[in-house]
This record gives structure tokens, sequence and C-alpha cells, in this order.
């Protein structure tokens, strides 16, 4: 196994423990709109998928305000965690704790304007090298496209870095771009998450001491 040099995280559900707050955003819209959404529809078929994807795949992809659905998706998501509180204080020192020994970033199919208020309110926007959001890739996950170019932003091999994820689609980007990928329990079922290496209950110091200890 090759040596630790660098680290991802994925946002929603994984380094902020948002994915039920995602959720009832994405449903009450959807309620709104027309197209009512359950909760076990949301966890099945949309959780990490980018927010484009996942109001094409609910209203269609001819669906023809799109960008007004996701742009007020942001919105109600930045009132209810502008705090930084979605981001705990164990993954917090976490975090610290991997900066200060290799490079880190988050990739992520969320825009850049809702990951920012919530890593700055949580104290750890300095300790990130690099944030790859859907602001700046043109294929979302489950297409390896974010991870591949982390990698490049890091100057790391793909075989060198570990990610964090909490998703199906997550954990088939970070796969597909022949990362070793570390799944946060919560999100889905197990049975669709066994590409991934390991599963975890939470993101904490000694999971990250172990990672960089096969250095």
């Amino acid at each position: 196994m090759a040596p630790v040099r660098a680290i991802a995280f994925d946002f929603n559900g994984t380094l902020s423990n948002d994915e039920p707050v995602l959720c009832e955003v994405f449903r009450a819209l959807f309620g709104e709109l027309g197209r009512p959404l359950s909760e076990q529809e949301y966890y099945e078929k949309l959780a990490g998928l980018s927010d484009e994807a996942i109001v094409t795949t609910w209203l269609g992809n001819d669906y023809p305000s799109t960008t007004d659905v996701v742009a007020e998706r942001i919105r109600r998501y930045r009132q209810l965690v502008h705090d930084g509180s979605s981001i705990g204080e164990s993954t917090r020192r976490a975090v610290g704790y991997a900066a200060a020994r290799v490079p880190l970033a988050i990739v992520s199919g969320a825009a850049l304007e809702e990951i920012l208020p919530v890593i700055r309110a949580a104290g750890i926007e300095g300790l990130f090298e690099a944030i790859v959001s859907s602001d700046v890739v043109d294929r979302g996950k489950p297409d390896p496209e974010s991870y591949l170019r982390v990698a490049d932003l890091l100057a790391v091999s793909a075989r060198e870095t570990v990610v964090f994820e909490d998703t199906e689609a997550g954990v088939a980007a970070a796969v597909g771009a022949g990362m070793r990928c570390i799944v946060v329990r919560g999100t889905a079922q197990r049975h669709r998450l066994v590409a991934a290496s390991e599963m975890i209950e939470a993101i904490d110091i000694e999971v990250v001491r172990r990672l960089l200890e096969e250095r």
C-alpha cells in the first residue's frame, strides 16, 4: 500500500454532518414544485450527486429553471448551517492534525459559495490547500474528474491520496480516480459502499493518525 501523502474530504455528509439538512431542503423545494420526494428516495437515488444532477434527475433533463432551483437550495442551506456547527469538534481536530502533516483538499459536488461559509465559521478554512467544487468541473461524481483534478492541484499521485466519502457516487468517483476511499457511515446503506477499502463511524484523530502512520 502506497504511503499517504494527501487527504481529500467530501463535504456534504462527510466533513460536514449535514446530509439530513440537504435532504429536507430538497424535499421542501421539490414538494413546492409539485414533485414530492421522500427521504428514502433522496438517500437511494440522489445523495452524492451534484446539485444540477439532483435537480435534473428528479425534475427531468428538460426542466427549464435548474439554475434557479440550485440557487434557492443553496440559499436555504446557508441559512441553516451558517454557524459551522455541522462540522463537529472531533472532525475539526482531526482536520487540524492532518493539515500539520499532509496537504488537504475538499472535493465536493456542492458549490464553493456554500462550502466556504461553513468551513470559515468552523475555523478550518485555512487548513485546505485546494477545494474542487461543482463550479470547476464539467462532470460531477460518480465521474472521477474532480478527484483527478485535486491530485494535480496537490501535486500527488492518486495512489498516494486517501479520500473520505459517504455516498456510492463519491466512492465510485474516488475509486475511479485510483484513490483509496474510506467511507463514513450514515448516508448510504452498507451494501452500496462495498467498493470502499474501509468503513468508519466518524472522522477523528485516531483514524487520521493510523493512516499517516502507514507512511
